[in-house]
């Protein structure tokens, strides 16, 4: 049996989810109503910055920090709010957004086109060493 591409993959999640633009989340990157969620490694933050504010959780903890029956479990992924995730391209972020969807959570969103959009559009970003303690 061949393998599935990761770009089909990421197609079919795509079709799957909510992605947001960059203009959009930078419209809403103070609103109470949203949690920008940065699930790139810890190096890639290190080296590149992030969105001001984003809440860090690798891609490889993100579903057992939602799972409020996890031991891992993280309140502040359990708060009433839109979660819209983002990596560097948006790849990882349309899979976790897709797997998120699976686990129940329906207000769930991506950064279309991920950090490296971000960065493009001219966003603001937090300087290398400032990321936010894992909470």
């Amino acid at each position: 049996m061949p393998i599935t591409p990761v770009s089909t993959l990421v197609a079919d999640a795509k079709a799957a989810i909510t992605s947001l633009s960059a203009a959009e989340v930078r419209a809403r990157l103070d609103a109470a109503d949203m949690l920008l969620v940065d699930i790139r490694d810890r190096r890639e933050i290190d080296r590149e910055g992030r969105i001001p504010g984003a809440f860090h959780a690798p891609r490889g903890m993100l579903e057992f920090w939602v799972d409020p029956q996890s031991p891992y479990h993280k309140p502040i992924l359990a708060r009433p709010v839109q979660i819209v995730l983002y990596c560097a391209s948006s790849w990882r972020s349309a899979l976790a957004a897709r797997d998120l969807q699976a686990m129940g959570l329906g207000n769930v969103a991506e950064l279309e086109g991920g950090f490296t959009a971000w960065k493009a559009t001219g966003g603001p970003i937090e300087a290398t060493g400032t990321v936010a303690p894992e909470a």
